[in-house]
């Protein structure tokens, strides 16, 4: 089974040579960002000329392992609340990456509230956007996916657990991977304010406390779940903290600051 490139050509070039060129120019000159040994990182899901540059800085920031957890949030509704991709291939223009069937069956067992489900990831762009940064950062990688369109704490809260547990049971590192953009659609000015609050409670290690603000205050942050998930999931491997890498919104590209989507690239070590 495979699972074709739904954004390719959209989101991202859909010719190989110039999908490459994108992402290594978006890159930090080598040596500019310290690379870390990490547990997960925050990395951004819009078109490669909005926050291309910070996907590629955060990844570029740390030690890339063969293998990844990525989860990202569910934009169209369909399929189950949490859904792990089933065992396939993934398509981009710049070749095949297997899903990890072995990691997939440890994450079922693990978390019972996981349900195996394609038609939340056929359409979906989250997840699809990171693939290429990996293939060419991470080239031979496995992964597990995970769309997650549920908010209720509880079944985060277990996911998170569930990862912790199959990661900590692995012989070899994995990489968590949050996808997520920040604030929509508001002012720059706006997008800083509540972002902030967002970012100081991912900083933190805090999944409640990060719930609770972005519920409280309203913040469009559209990975909420994934990234509560992986905060409870680094908490229990014995993450200590994180690191803003970098904040950026649309609006650098496209001059308007009205109306814009923000950015954040955190890693957590």
């Amino acid at each position: 089974m495979v699972r074709k490139a739904a954004f390719a050509g959209s989101f991202y070039p859909d010719d190989p040579g110039r999908l490459r060129r994108a992402i290594v120019a978006g890159l930090p000159v080598p040596g500019e960002e310290p690379t870390q040994a990490a547990r997960a990182v925050l990395a951004p899901h819009a078109g490669y000329i909005y926050s291309g540059n910070v996907a590629g800085a955060v990844f570029s920031s740390v030690t890339l392992p063969g293998r990844f957890i990525l989860l990202g949030p569910n934009h169209t509704g369909r399929g189950a609340g949490m859904a792990l991709a089933p065992a396939e291939e993934w398509v981009t223009p710049l070749g095949k990456t297997p899903v990890d069937e072995g990691m997939n069956h440890a994450l079922l067992e693990a978390c019972p509230s996981l349900r195996e489900d394609a038609s939340a990831h056929r359409d979906e762009h989250a997840i699809e956007v990171q693939i290429p940064f990996l293939q060419v950062l991470a080239p031979g990688f496995r992964f597990s996916a995970v769309c997650i369109r549920t908010l209720d704490y509880a079944l985060l809260e277990e996911l998170g657990h569930a990862l912790g547990q199959v990661i900590w049971r692995m012989t070899e590192p994995v990489l968590l991977v949050s996808s997520s953009d920040m604030t929509h659609y508001e002012t720059a000015a706006s997008a800083a304010r509540r972002d902030r609050l967002a970012i100081e409670r991912i900083l933190a290690l805090d999944p409640a406390g990060l719930y609770e603000t972005v519920m409280e205050e309203g913040i469009s942050m559209c990975g909420i779940g994934p990234t509560v998930a992986v905060l409870v999931a680094c908490r229990d491997l014995g993450a200590r903290a994180g690191r803003l890498v970098r904040y950026t919104h649309s609006g650098e590209v496209t001059g308007d600051h009205e109306r814009v989507v923000a950015y954040a690239g955190i890693v957590i070590a």
